[in-house]
């Protein structure tokens, strides 16, 4: 094999590895774009639930103000209510009761991230996570919890009362 033929043949695997590595590049910005997607979609359904049950407290217990969350650490919603009361001897008290449960924004790692920090009457009662990869995500897991962390909350708020 002369030099021209080499030449001609380095020439052809250069083209191949670019147009592999271009390939490559356009199905990893394919692939950013479906998470980017799929993200949203699950975002919009589990915010929507967690409104559904967090607008429930307030008509259970009158007194909390129910807010919606969209900030830098997420979309989702929160009820919250500031309570006073006053002592035999005249002193004042405020106690403060709050549950927030928000999705995450997505992070280089591809997560759906649901974080909830529950308060009552000034002590921090729960905050957990839960999280699954996009591409594995059950939302069924993400709404039972949901029901479950709202649930336990007002059960510790009844009987803290």
């Amino acid at each position: 094999m002369d030099f021209q033929q080499r030449l001609a043949k380095a020439v052809e695997r250069g083209q191949k590895k670019g147009n592999a590595r271009a390939k490559a590049a356009a199905e990893k910005a394919l692939n950013e774009q479906e998470m980017r997607r799929l993200h949203s979609q699950y975002r919009l359904e589990l915010c929507e639930h967690i409104e559904e049950c967090l607008k429930n407290l307030p008509l259970t217990f009158p007194g909390f103000e129910f807010v919606p969350i969209v900030d830098e650490s997420g979309w989702g919603a929160a009820v919250s209510r500031d309570d006073v009361t006053f002592g035999r001897s005249g002193g004042r008290y405020n106690s403060f009761s709050r549950l927030e449960m928000v999705v995450r924004p997505m992070g280089k790692y591809h997560v759906l991230d649901l974080a909830s920090k529950a308060t009552i009457a000034n002590k921090e009662i729960f905050n957990r996570n839960h999280y699954q990869r996009l591409g594995e995500a059950d939302l069924a897991s993400f709404t039972n919890l949901i029901d479950l962390w709202v649930l336990e909350y007002a059960e510790m708020y009844a009987t803290k009362r």
